[in-house]
């Protein structure tokens, strides 16, 4: 069991306290029943029993499991895509995703070519500051590469935004060329920060979707088609060539199926430093869902695309044996009836409908559904993939990511006994549909803090908006 200290307890008695009592403390390597005392944001103590005279609050986390804070290490919420704009905004998300029990969120930052990257930081980070009640940070996506750009880049990584985005798709919009991509990796590994990928050819997705349509192929269920696996596979081999050669660190995002997993794993096992994440629809969706009739499939249109059903054995399996290394989101909120609707026939077609589906509100208890309450991960394997392991890969740890002496106070009290159903009506991320309607949950947060203060008490949002911050992190390595 962690131990406790005199000196952190009594740090700043000025300070608000919280007492969290008798909870079953879970956390990657750890596993025992102790009390956990916060002061202002931080835990200052953690024993067998503390004394409640003068805490400001108690709360009993007996039979209950308490877990560090959970990470989103990929969303998009403040996202011009595809000619519209998603619906959410730090208001809406960062309270989703506390419901959720998520207390840090990491956004991808997707300028334009023609945009300023410096200025396009900013921008995105002027969104966050001042609204979000969640504590929030960056990937900096890289959308062209030029000597002024990488001058940019590389006071965005001074700034503590240690890690970068390449699209290897979307070409002509937020794609980059096989040379903005080798001179990213170099950056990287020049740097010490990590390039996240998301791995596709466009040029092959180019000419496919461009087939499909002339053959009056026009509708949702034809957008896995013109992006099948071996189109993302090729892509994870192609990124991972480049890490290769230039001895950068790499995170591929988003891996739907197995010929990604296996492309990766080779150049795993010759030594080149790339994390694979998958995100929580491949884990209970498939490609059945985009071939719902009615232009109904069109909700669940993402990219990469919903795979066979196959396809969600071999990730389940690849998470279980850790090849897999974080459970993701991607959440893209788009409304089904005039954003979604973009891409209806016979006036458009799919390769019009905004990609994404809205999850943040569910990553968490959906993985324990599917995950924990059936078995095929343990809890430790829950909190790796969720926390910890997203913690360490962006210079969060240990701040964020566990339950210890000095780490910020975001904890997560879990009610495993809690059962419900996900509806639109009632989740509060701001759509008009919900990707997981119906479907049955086995447990949810019933308490979550973030930095100490108590944001969520049984479902509701009980925090306070601004009061998320931007997360200093340190660079995973330096060259």
């Amino acid at each position: 069991m962690t131990p406790s200290t005199d000196s952190l307890a009594r740090a700043d008695q000025s300070q608000q306290s919280l007492l969290i009592r008798g909870g079953r403390i879970i956390t990657a390597d750890q596993d025992y029943v102790a009390d956990i005392l916060v002061r202002g944001e931080r835990i200052v103590e953690i024993a067998t029993s503390i004394p409640q005279d003068g805490v400001d609050e108690v709360i009993d986390a007996s039979g209950k499991l308490v877990f560090p804070g959970f990470i989103d290490p990929h969303v998009h919420i403040h996202l011009p895509f595809m000619g519209t704009h998603a619906k959410d905004d730090y208001d809406s998300a960062s309270r989703a995703a506390l419901i959720g029990g998520t207390t840090t969120l990491i956004e991808m930052i997707c300028p334009g070519r023609d945009d300023d990257p410096w200025e396009a930081y900013q921008r995105w980070k002027g969104k966050a500051e001042g609204l979000s009640a969640c504590d929030f940070s960056f990937h900096m996506g890289v959308t062209r590469f030029d000597a002024g750009s990488e001058t940019q880049l590389r006071r965005i990584i001074d700034d503590g935004i240690t890690s970068l985005k390449v699209f290897l798709a979307y070409k002509g919009a937020l794609g980059v060329t096989d040379t903005e991509l080798f001179r990213t990796c170099q950056l990287a590994a020049d740097t010490g920060a990590v390039v996240t990928a998301h791995c596709e050819n466009a040029d092959l997705i180019d000419e496919l979707q461009s087939q499909l349509v002339a053959q009056g192929k026009v509708g949702p269920e034809f957008h896995e088609p013109s992006r099948p696996v071996s189109v993302e596979a090729d892509g994870v081999h192609h990124f991972c060539t480049f890490l290769e050669m230039t001895g950068a660190s790499g995170y591929i995002v988003h891996t739907s199926c197995s010929p990604a997993i296996e492309a990766a794993r080779q150049f795993q096992a010759r030594g080149v430093d790339v994390t694979i994440e998958t995100v929580i629809p491949y884990l209970v969706l498939d490609k059945t869902y985009a071939e719902r009739p009615n232009f109904e499939g069109a909700k669940y249109v993402m990219s990469p695309p919903l795979r066979d059903i196959r396809h969600q054995t071999q990730l389940w399996n690849a998470i279980g044996c850790g090849t897999i290394a974080t459970v993701a989101t991607d959440h893209a909120p788009f409304d089904f009836a005039d954003q979604k609707a973009m891409g209806r026939a016979p006036e458009s077609d799919f390769t019009k409908i905004p990609n994404g589906i809205p999850s943040v509100e569910h990553r968490c208890t959906l993985l324990y559904t599917h995950g924990v309450a059936t078995g095929k991960i343990d809890l430790h394997q829950f909190v790796s993939l969720l926390s910890t392991n997203a913690a360490k890969q962006f210079g969060m740890f240990p701040a964020k990511g566990t339950i210890g002496l000095g780490s910020d106070a975001d904890i997560v009290v879990w009610d495993p006994n809690y059962r419900g159903v996900i509806s639109a009506e009632t989740h509060t991320m701001n759509t008009d549909y919900d990707g997981f309607e119906g479907f049955e949950i086995v447990g949810r947060p019933s308490v979550v803090t973030c930095r100490g203060q108590v944001s969520v008490r049984d479902g509701k949002f009980t925090g306070k908006l601004g009061h998320g911050r931007a997360v200093p992190r340190k660079l995973a390595r330096k060259s």
